[in-house]
């Protein structure tokens, strides 16, 4: 029986599972297959999402899992000039307050559904006044306070590093299969997994398989439903869509020492507004979120909303100071993408129990086979990323996860 294993969606965490599994002794890297329906990779959240890295601002639930994830992604910069291949880089947290009210409340578990500031999400952290950076504007009314400890934010650019992410997963021989589509799933006469089909360029293929991995974001329950339609469970997983700004950074000077910054507004022009500048001089502006706009059939068939574009730049306008020269800002991308959330905030890194695939399907047991999901990070998938990734591997293989995911389990 083939031990190959199947991973159905292409982005962030996807390739982070493929990355961390394909480096096992366990897992011939030529038996893992990546399967993404998208005709442009990275063009959804993996890819044109902020890159905001945090170490702890997470619920309880998720805080083994969100500590694992800042580490890993400090050693990957570490060991793979990540500073200069993807833009890693501490970051400087703050929360930007319009009125003498500080944004810093709650546990932030709620922020992106409820449309208020990421900045609940850090918790009790002690706080100074600060300039803040030279391209965000200055008020007479409001104050900038520090939300962030030391060396716990960080920034990358997360289409370069998913980018990176692929290169060493097909380097090692892990193979794409895309845009391809996964079309129904096969088993043998003791109804045990054993196969995959998928459709492209019009051909339909069987991947033998005995173990897949779901990690296509907002289109995880879709492919689930897909899959096994007579199945007694849904993935729990709602798409958010979310537009965003990329701006040239009016103050970067080439050659000179940056500072990354995370700002979070509160309420401005009818939104919480996220402002993130990273290294090669952006500025990422986002926090206009909607569940008005339906989760389309692939990733790159979104057209930008005219009207929230306008208010994105009615924002920066109010928000982002002119540049040096007396010029407009420059804007480099105009972006929607949808985030997968869910009704917890809590994502799903968990093994699919046979009796929830429905119509009698069974997997190998232990390391051999199962059906796996990771999904649901809502605004923090590149954040969790290379955690989910390391131990989604992990679970495959029938190892002890790196961290505590006990309570990120299937409803």
């Amino acid at each position: 029986m083939s031990s190959n294993t199947v991973i159905l969606g292409s982005g962030i965490v996807g390739l982070s599972t493929a990355y961390y599994l394909s480096q096992s002794p366990k897992t011939r890297p030529e038996s893992i297959h990546l399967v993404d329906s998208s005709p442009k990779l990275f063009h959804c959240a993996s890819g044109l999402a902020g890159g905001f890295l945090a170490a702890d601002w997470f619920a309880p639930s998720v805080a083994p899992l969100g500590a694992l994830s800042f580490r890993l992604h400090r050693e990957l910069a570490e060991q793979h000039s990540g500073s200069k291949i993807w833009g890693y880089s501490l970051s400087t947290g703050a929360s930007l307050s319009q009125d003498s009210e500080a944004a810093v409340d709650g546990s932030g578990e709620d922020f992106l559904r409820n449309g208020t500031s990421r900045a609940q999400a850090a918790g009790s952290v002690p706080s100074i006044n600060a300039d803040g950076p030279l391209w965000l504007k200055k008020t007479e009314t409001g104050s900038l306070e520090i939300i962030s400890r030391d060396n716990s934010t960080a920034q990358i650019d997360p289409m370069r590093f998913c980018e990176f992410l692929l290169d060493e997963c097909v380097r090692r021989g892990v193979k794409l299969h895309q845009p391809a589509r996964a079309i129904s799933v096969s088993k043998d006469a003791n109804n045990q997994l054993n196969g995959i089909r998928i459709s492209k360029d019009g051909l339909e293929t069987d991947v033998p398989c005995t173990r897949i991995i779901i990690t296509a974001g907002a289109w995880s329950p879709k492919i689930f439903a897909t899959l096994f339609p007579k199945a007694s469970t849904r993935i729990p997983i709602a798409p958010l869509a979310g537009h965003s700004l990329l701006l040239r950074n009016p103050f970067f000077k080439e050659g000179l020492p940056e500072t990354c910054h995370a700002v979070f507004a509160t309420d401005t022009l009818g939104f919480s507004p996220e402002l993130f500048s990273r290294v090669g001089g952006e500025v990422y502006i986002a926090g206009l979120n909607t569940t008005q706009i339906a989760l389309p059939d692939v990733a790159t068939a979104v057209d930008v909303n005219p009207e929230a574009m306008k208010q994105l730049k009615a924002c920066a306008a109010v928000m982002v100071a002119a540049p040096e020269d007396g010029s407009e800002f420059k804007v480099m991308r105009e972006s929607l993408c949808f985030r997968p959330v869910t009704s917890s905030g809590r994502p799903i890194v968990s093994r699919v129990p046979d009796e929830k695939l429905g119509g009698g399907f069974k997997t190998c047991g232990g390391a051999i086979g199962g059906v796996y999901v990771g999904a649901g990070h809502g605004a923090w998938g590149i954040s969790q990323a290379p955690g989910t990734g390391l131990c989604m591997a992990e679970l495959v293989e029938g190892l002890p996860p790196s961290a505590n995911i006990s309570t990120l389990a299937l409803p």
